[in-house]
């Protein structure tokens, strides 16, 4: 059985991201400095050949390959394809603007540590219901090193460290401000919001436009046929919820890009949108959920859950001994509870910390897979669940609660991250744009 049954109950923790004291002012010296002097550029390795060079950096077309393979996973694209040819320029242009959010987080000096790339890692795969592991098995499967998306992970991150570093005392939201926000939306009550989520692919040039729209048009076609939006987000959007897997949340029509809004108030529920030509580039838009703001009835849910893990991963046509044990563990262990208290019990000195006995309140109708949701459904109250086994362990489920309620509960903290978020996100866009400009790039022929 698969490892969403339990990946789907885990709940995400925010990371919290190092801040660092500089200026738009000192950063604007850097990038001037950089374009003044750029670096040497080194001669690539025999068979190695450059296609683009950034600021004296270099990028080869081993660089452009390794990026391909993981768009094409990531998308379901043959990496023989025309469509991936075509779309080669458009990935030279990603792996451009990486290189330039990469020397201005290593100018001001900020370090993104292997720890922080790992729960990113982590985070992703469950988003995208993955077993730990899961999605550096599947790079191997497609022949991408690892590194590739450690590298580009290791980019945004210290991008928005220095994003929310600029801007210093304006990620810091006053209670009064969130306060004020809470009172409008107050007076909203009853109008319409949407869960949107969001892919943003950048126009650099106005001459790159038909690539870049190309390129969007690629992405749609692919997640229409079922390719997981949150990893297409993750690997390709430009946003800062990319690694969020472009989830922006709840947000109401004068939250939104003009032409984002007048198309997402039309658009049914799952629905993925044509790209949306917006300032600065196109934006892929789907449709998550609709709601009222200030109501919002839903099946709320609370359970507890035993984890017994794994020694080693799971083959499932030659399980090890210790992989048998665990399972019969799990399932005694299933058979003796007949609460949830008692299988909170049971879990102690048993569930390791990636595994949390109480994942909290979950909304019944939002969880995915469908079989998961269905099982929480149905199961009855204080019933243990069969063990659900998974590719690192196996677990068992109790449902303790289950109740129709109105699940809109912001909080003065949700708004307040929500109005940094905002900020961050038009910092990001300005700043690159800035950079652009100041930067030294040479893309030789089409970068392919």
């Amino acid at each position: 059985m698969s490892r969403a049954f339990a990946a789907s109950c885990f709940v995400a923790t925010v990371r919290p991201l190092a801040m660092v004291g500089l200026t738009l002012g000192l950063l604007a010296t850097m990038v001037q400095a950089n374009a003044a002097a750029p670096p040497a550029t080194t001669a690539p390795p025999p068979g190695i050949r450059i296609v683009a060079v950034v600021d004296g950096d270099v990028i080869t077309n081993s660089d452009v390959e390794s990026r391909t393979r993981l768009f094409a996973m990531s998308t379901g694209l043959a990496l023989a394809s025309d469509t991936i040819d075509r779309l080669r320029p458009q990935i030279v242009r990603q792996l451009v603007d990486e290189r330039l959010r990469i020397h201005a987080a290593r100018n001001a000096k900020i370090v993104v540590s292997d720890k922080d790339i790992g729960a990113a890692i982590r985070e992703i795969e469950q988003r995208n219901n993955m077993a730990p592991g899961m999605l550096r098995q599947k790079l191997a499967g497609v022949g991408v090193s690892q590194r590739t998306l450690v590298d580009q992970i290791r980019a945004q991150l210290g991008w928005t460290q220095l994003l929310r570093a600029l801007l210093a005392d304006k990620v810091n939201v006053s209670n009064a401000e969130a306060d004020e926000q809470l009172r409008l939306r107050a007076q909203v009550a009853g109008q319409e919001e949407y869960r949107v989520g969001e892919i943003f692919v950048p126009i650099d040039d106005p001459a790159n436009t038909a690539d870049a729209q190309r390129f969007a048009e690629t992405v749609i076609q692919k997640l229409r046929s079922g390719a997981p939006f949150p990893l297409v987000a993750a690997q390709f959007s430009q946003t800062q919820s990319a690694l969020e897997g472009g989830e922006r949340g709840w947000v109401q029509i004068n939250q939104m890009d003009p032409e984002v809004a007048a198309l997402v108030k039309s658009m049914p529920v799952g629905a993925i949108s044509n790209p949306v030509k917006v300032v600065g580039g196109f934006s892929i838009v789907t449709l998550q959920g609709k709601r009222a703001v200030g109501k919002d009835l839903a099946t709320a849910v609370t359970l507890r859950q035993v984890f017994v893990a794994f020694a080693t991963p799971l083959n499932p046509q030659a399980p090890t001994e210790q992989q048998r044990q665990a399972v019969e563990k799990a399932r005694s262990l299933a058979a003796s509870a007949h609460n949830c208290a008692e299988l909170e019990a049971a879990a102690k000195g048993v569930n390791d910390a990636n595994h949390p006995v109480d994942p909290g309140e979950l909304r019944l109708e939002s969880v995915s897979p469908p079989p998961f949701r269905q099982m929480l459904t149905t199961l009855p109250i204080g019933k243990a669940s069969q063990p659900l086994v998974a590719g690192d362990g196996v677990a068992v489920m109790m449902v303790c609660s289950r109740e129709s309620k109105s699940m809109v509960t912001l909080s003065r903290q949700d708004i307040q991250r929500q109005i940094v978020s905002d900020r961050v996100e038009l910092l990001s866009r300005q700043m690159l744009r800035d950079m652009h400009r100041g930067a030294n790039i040479e893309i030789r022929g089409r970068g392919v």
